[in-house]
């Protein structure tokens, strides 16, 4: 059967609205646990990444997320964004082997631990909800094939889920995983591993951003392309008053995070 031109236009709406959904649907969460986003990031440069935090709990929100670093790779420069409704308080640590930097310097302290407290109820996380908090880490150690970010997630009655477990290599995933950054070699981390400048260590993600923008135009397209065909079809078949169309439907302090 021929689509009529009110099939046409409905067809046209729906497109458009998918295509913006789809957009929008970037960023859910891709697991109901804590992970870092992205995944790699190269060796020896500056990386921005954001740990991404689900609230499980169908009761309960998240109010504090603390993130131990491994001092046993450190990394020198440890940076926060802001973020809105929460507070951010880093902790420095002593390390047993002092570092250089690429400008030479000496490092014998770095940052070992962040910790992010919601201001109120009203910003804490909620049931079905996830937050991410930003961060640029740099440079990155050549020394290890990976940086684990063991986490603590608190609730509002004060439990506590610990996010510290480092399955050995062939072991199935454990239940509470510790968030890790893969870290490769610069040649094959790639501009997707998140790799930035130390300049731009901090700044926007202006990617997604354009990714977002250019999707979200092309819904708002088919929404148009959709009213504009469904407009012509009303001028050309008017309908009766009282008449409905033929095709109408009917009517804490330092807790200990060994793994």
């Amino acid at each position: 059967m021929k689509p009529t031109a009110r099939t046409v236009a409905t067809a046209a709406l729906l497109a458009g609205a998918a295509s913006a959904t789809a957009v929008l649907g970037l960023a859910a969460p891709a697991a109901a646990h804590i992970v870092v986003t992205p995944e790699n990031a190269a060796a020896g440069g500056y990386a921005r990444l954001a740990l991404r935090v689900p609230t499980e709990s169908d009761t309960l929100s998240t109010t504090r997320v603390q993130v131990y670093l491994d001092t046993a790779h450190p990394v020198a420069s440890v940076l926060t964004e802001p973020v809105p409704g929460w507070t951010a308080r880093t902790t420095t640590t002593r390390l047993a082997t002092p570092i250089k930097t690429d400008d030479g310097d000496t490092v014998t302290a770095t940052v070992g631990q962040i910790t992010w407290t919601a201001d109120s109820a009203a910003s804490a996380i909620k049931p079905g909800q996830f937050l991410e908090f930003p961060l640029s880490l740099g440079p990155l150690p050549s020394d290890a094939p990976s940086l684990v970010l063991k986490a603590l997630q608190t609730y509002s009655d004060g439990s506590v889920v610990r996010w510290i477990d480092t399955p050995a290599p062939g072991d199935p995933e454990p239940e509470h995983p510790a968030p890790v950054l893969r870290i490769q070699p610069p040649a094959s981390a790639g501009a997707s591993a998140g790799v930035v400048t130390r300049a731009a260590a901090g700044g926007s993600d202006r990617g997604a951003l354009a990714l977002g923008a250019a999707g979200a135009a092309l819904g708002l397209a088919g929404l148009v392309l959709g009213g504009l065909a469904l407009a012509r079809t009303r001028a050309a078949h008017p309908v009766e008053a009282g008449s409905p169309p033929a095709d109408s439907p009917r009517p804490v302090g330092s807790p200990d995070v060994s793994g």
